[in-house]
């Protein structure tokens, strides 16, 4: 199981998900915000709308919510300006990390970040520092539901993935970031439920992270995932199933 993956299980599985729900809205919307400002409020002709709409549906947003979010990035509504922005750091033992932002204030982002990384044993690093080590992918996050994996695995290679990964609560399909809408849109017509469409990165240099060391990286990947400003964490920890299990207790 990939890294970002194991993240995303590790989320789910803590119950973060329902916990911080109020977060996890406030982040959909400013995507929804930002992806309608960049591109326009036609889903089907703005494929990173039509990808915050499908994640905003999957966390049960209410429709209105949604509606009045694109209005606010279409200008129909008044709301505040998102800038953004990639920072990328060390965390413990030397484990790359990097996490996308959107913010109204620089400012106080890069001053959260920063102390996120000091205060769990790493440091904010500098642009191009570790952005090397990663790749933009395209994932789809399929609900493992009543989902046959082996199904699943044959018609997201029909429609143009290159990599599907089990997971529980979602199956992860992966393909070139450029073929993203066209695999979403494949899945979806052959009567998947789609609860993720979104650009990732993923690790092509990984670093085992063992001991200790499980804890504290987790505990950053957290701390950060927090942060209102912070969209998404990514870093290239490769942690056992034997060592993650321990954590998850």
């Amino acid at each position: 199981m990939s890294g970002h993956n194991k993240w995303s299980t590790i989320k789910h599985k803590k119950g973060r998900a329902d916990a911080a729900r109020g977060k996890l809205f406030t982040k959909l919307i400013r995507e929804i915000v930002v992806a309608t400002r960049s591109g326009g409020k036609d889903a089907e002709g703005n494929p990173r709308l039509r990808a915050a709409i499908i994640a905003a549906r999957g966390a049960n947003m209410p429709k209105d919510t949604i509606e009045r979010a694109v209005k606010r990035g279409s200008g129909e509504l008044e709301g505040e300006t998102y800038e953004e922005l990639t920072y990328e750091g060390y965390g413990p033992g030397g484990v790359a990390f990097m996490i996308d932002a959107l913010t109204s204030n620089r400012n106080r982002t890069v001053a959260e970040v920063r102390h996120a990384f000091a205060k769990r044993g790493g440091n904010l690093g500098t642009d191009g520092s570790v952005a090397w080590m990663f790749e933009r992918r395209g994932f789809v996050g399929v609900s493992s539901e009543e989902t046959d994996f082996d199904t699943l695995f044959e018609a997201a290679v029909e429609a143009g993935a290159d990599d599907v990964e089990a997971g529980d609560p979602l199956h992860a399909v992966y393909c070139e970031f450029s073929d993203l809408h066209g695999v979403s849109s494949g899945l979806e017509s052959a009567g998947f439920s789609i609860m993720e469409v979104k650009a990732v990165r993923i690790a092509t240099n990984t670093m085992a992270v063992e001991g200790k060391d499980v804890e504290k990286t987790i505990k950053l990947m957290e701390m950060l995932d927090e942060l209102d400003d912070v969209q998404n964490v990514y870093s290239n920890a490769d942690i056992s199933d034997e060592d993650l299990a321990q954590y998850m207790g």
